[in-house]
């Protein structure tokens, strides 16, 4: 109710109807996946949010190459707060007998910005869809009007996030993309054509998932950023465009510590990269098959050996003395 799934009603009010009855093997897949929505808040989204807060939040006191770093950590923590969120709302529902959509489909793997949003909170995507785009003409409509109806669509949708000026940026650069992909879509076919190239090889797949990371990643800066926009530019412009420093600077010891690792020293900083890849590395195998399927084909013993590892973990780098809620508990 507070940040979804949201769900349409032909989906959710004939479940109410039904007679709950206790299911095992339901309940079970509802309680891993709540753990990995937790593990993804607590031990992931919370411990990066410890680097971003302190580079966002005093942004006079930091370097561009503390601003780099800081987007790149708030991009998975972003992410991995709200999946986790979705995460644990849909798995409570399936413990009680009530199935919610899919809100999250390894977003940071799309190779174009459209792709990207059938993948990042696909509730709320798929509703401006249907409820908006669509009753304004789609793409059935002259060209101009194409790309008029997905700016405004994306406009609104930063509007959604709240009337402020960073998230109706943040709407704009994505109605950018996609327009700018749009115009430029045969361009950029025709020039791999001439040089023999196949857009769907692994090589141009990595990089056009590499570019539309950056891409998303820059205009969550506009999230991320304080409610105005000279702050916005402040950091885009003062901060991450001003990066020659990084390659002028002597990386000396203290200059590390501070600009590079935030002030938090080099475990903290080592466990944050660690938690981003193993993350990835979860969703790509999530790509191909289960990991709950997986887990749950293995004998009693090794699926406990794999809980109690796994709350060791989250005992041992969840942060737990932080007071912060779900991101998306402000919008």
């Amino acid at each position: 109710l507070v940040a979804g799934p949201i769900e349409r009603p032909q989906n959710i009010f004939p479940q109410f109807k039904e007679i709950k009855k206790f299911n095992y093997n339901t309940a079970k897949l509802g309680l891993q996946l709540m753990a990995w929505g937790l593990f993804k808040k607590v031990v992931i989204a919370d411990r990066l949010a410890l680097f971003v807060d302190e580079v966002y939040g005093h942004p006079e006191n930091f370097e561009s190459i503390s601003f780099w770093v800081a987007t790149f950590f708030f991009t998975f923590q972003i992410y991995c707060d709200f999946s986790g969120y979705s995460d644990i709302a849909i798995g409570a529902a399936l413990v009680m007998g009530f199935r919610l959509m899919k809100n999250f489909h390894n977003p940071y793997f799309a190779t174009s910005i459209r792709e990207f949003w059938t993948r990042w909170h696909i509730s709320l995507s798929t509703w401006f869809r249907d409820y908006l785009y669509i009753p304004l003409g789609g793409n059935r409509v002259s060209k101009p009007r194409v790309y008029f109806n997905l700016f405004f669509v994306f406009l609104v949708s930063g509007i959604w996030h709240g009337a402020n000026t960073n998230y109706i940026i943040w709407g704009a650069l994505h109605g950018f993309y996609l327009i700018f992909g749009l115009l430029t879509f045969n361009y950029r076919n025709n020039i791999l054509a001439f040089f023999g190239i196949n857009n769907d090889s692994i090589p141009m797949r990595f990089a056009n998932a590499t570019i539309t990371f950056l891409l998303v990643m820059i205009a969550w800066i506009a999230f991320r950023a304080d409610y105005t926009l000279k702050y916005f530019s402040y950091v885009l412009i003062d901060k991450l465009a001003d990066s020659g420093e990084i390659f002028s600077t002597p990386m000396n010891d203290n200059y590390i510590r501070k600009f590079v690792y935030m002030g938090q020293g080099l475990t903290e900083f080592t466990y944050a990269i660690l938690l981003i890849i193993f993350l990835m590395v979860v969703n790509a195998f999530q790509e191909k098959q289960s990991l709950r399927y997986l887990i749950n084909q293995q004998i009693t013993p090794v699926r406990w050996a794999l809980y109690v590892t796994s709350l060791l973990i989250f005992i041992y780098l969840g942060v737990f003395e932080s007071d912060a809620q779900f991101i998306y508990f402000q919008f």
